[in-house]
C-alpha cells in the first residue's frame, strides 16, 4: 500500500454486505464480525474489507455509559420505548441503532507501516465526501455540541450531526468504524437518548462528563439531502469502492475464519452478560 496514497486505493475490496441479513442479528455479532476480519485482514488471509451492518431498534452503550449512578433506570427507559440495550467493548458513549441507520465498517491491514489514528478518521471522511459528491454541501469533521457519543470526528452538513466515526485495532487490523443516520429524524433519535441520560444519571454529580443533548443539532442525511436511503447510500458506496480498487469481490464469513468469529462472540456476549449481572445485583 502506498502510505502517500489514499486508503481507499486497494488491489481488492472485498465487500461483505449484511445490510439486510443483520436485522436478525443482535448488534454484538457485528462487533465479534469486525473482530474477526481486523484478524483475517491484519494477517494477509482478507484483502481489505469493507462490510455493512443495520441493526434494529438497539442501543449501543459505551463502557464509560456503564458508570452511571442510575444505569439501570437508563436501560429500564429505553426498554420501555421498544430499544434493545447492549454494551460494546470499546470506549465512547450511547448511540442508536435502527433500520434508517447504515453502519460501514472499513477494515485495513498494518502491515510494516502503522496506520494513524488521525489517516483513519481522514479516509472515511474521503469516503464520505467522495459518496456525496454531487451534493452542494460541505460536510464537515468537528466535534457537534449537543450531539449524543459527540467527537473530533463528528460529520455533520450546516452544523447539523449525521454521522459518528471509532476506530478498533486487533492484531495488525485496523477498523475504522462509522454510523450514518441515513432516513427517520435525527432529533428524534437525540431525544431517546436524551431521555436515556436524563433518567440515568438523575441530579447526581458525576466524574464523567456525559453530553447535554441538544436535539435540534443531529439530522439524517434524507433531512439534509432530501431523497436518501439505505439502499441509495448502498450503491453510492460501492460505487466509490470500484472506482478506488483494482477489484471487488463479495463474500461473507469463510468456513476458516468462523472459529475465530465465534471465540470473539463469546468474548464480547461474556462481557456483556457480566455488565448486565452486575447492575441486576
Amino acid at each position: 500500500m502506498n502510505e502517500a496514497g489514499s486508503l481507499l486505493v486497494q488491489p481488492v475490496w472485498r465487500i461483505i454486505d449484511q445490510s439486510s441479513i443483520g436485522l436478525g442479528m443482535s448488534a454484538l455479532n457485528s462487533f465479534a464480525i469486525d473482530d474477526t476480519l481486523c484478524g483475517s485482514v491484519g494477517s494477509g488471509n482478507s484483502p481489505a474489507a469493507a462490510r455493512t451492518w443495520v441493526h434494529d431498534k438497539t442501543i449501543v452503550l459505551g463502557i464509560q455509559d456503564t458508570r452511571l449512578p442510575l444505569l439501570k433506570k437508563g436501560i429500564e427507559y429505553l426498554t420501555e420505548q421498544g430499544y434493545s440495550v447492549i454494551v460494546r467493548n470499546s470506549g465512547g458513549l450511547a448511540v442508536v441503532l435502527d433500520t434508517g441507520v447504515l453502519n460501514i465498517s472499513l477494515v485495513f491491514p498494518e502491515g510494516d507501516h502503522r496506520i494513524e489514528i488521525n489517516r483513519g478518521y481522514e479516509t472515511m471522511l474521503e469516503l464520505v465526501r467522495k459518496m456525496f459528491a454531487e451534493f452542494p454541501v460541505n460536510i464537515e469533521a468537528m466535534e457537534i455540541s449537543g450531539s449524543y457519543c459527540p467527537g473530533s470526528y463528528d460529520l455533520s452538513i450546516g452544523g447539523k450531526k449525521f454521522a459518528g466515526i471509532s476506530q478498533r485495532r486487533i492484531r495488525n487490523g485496523v477498523a475504522v468504524q462509522i454510523y450514518l443516520c441515513v432516513s427517520g429524524s435525527g432529533a428524534e433519535r437525540a431525544s431517546l437518548v436524551k431521555g436515556f441520560y436524563d433518567a440515568a444519571k438523575g441530579t447526581h454529580e458525576t466524574k464523567v462528563t456525559y453530553p447535554d443533548i441538544q436535539p435540534e443539532v443531529m439530522a439524517s442525511l434524507d433531512e439534509l439531502l432530501d431523497g436518501s436511503s439505505v439502499a441509495d447510500v448502498m450503491l453510492r458506496l460501492l460505487q466509490v469502492l470500484k472506482q478506488s480498487a483494482g477489484q471487488l469481490t463479495s463474500s461473507q464469513l469463510e468456513a476458516d475464519e468462523w472459529p475465530q468469529y465465534e471465540a470473539y462472540l463469546e468474548r464480547v456476549v461474556d462481557r456483556n452478560d457480566k455488565v448486565f449481572q452486575r447492575i441486576d445485583e
